[in-house]
């Protein structure tokens, strides 16, 4: 079973990605509650250099609201994470496949948050794919 949604941006750096990421989330109402840099956290903490590689938490409220709704233990679960990383040349942008959640608790009371998540995760990548 996938359990990520994947996008690779040709020609874009990853600052500029970052920004890109965080844009195309925004305009389908996630915002970012966390942000973990591995590159850094490695470097810093085990003297490991690796490629570009961040984690950001995304929300959607609403969406939150519906699914903590339903079985509070989905916190679990939540936020959204999102990888902008390298991958050689190219930058990948990479979104946890929330229909995981319904395939992880077996609850079908979950699947229209996480069908409405895929859409709206979905319209992001497909708007970064775009640029």
């Amino acid at each position: 079973m996938s359990y990520d949604r994947t996008v690779r941006l040709v020609g874009t750096d990853f600052d500029a990605a970052v920004t890109a990421v965080r844009q195309a989330l925004a305009d389908q109402g996630f915002g970012i509650l966390t942000e973990i840099d591995v590159k850094a956290t490695l470097k810093a903490k085990l003297g490991h250099d690796m490629e570009d590689y961040l984690i950001l938490g995304a929300c959607n409220p609403p969406l939150a609201h519906r699914a903590l709704e339903a079985d509070r233990s989905i916190g679990l679960l939540l936020p959204c994470n999102v990888v902008v990383r390298r991958d050689g040349d190219h930058t990948l942008v990479q979104a946890l496949d929330p229909g995981t959640m319904v395939t992880l608790t077996g609850l079908d009371v979950l699947k229209p948050v996480a069908d409405e998540a895929t859409a709206r995760l979905d319209a992001a990548l497909t708007a970064l794919a775009a640029t």
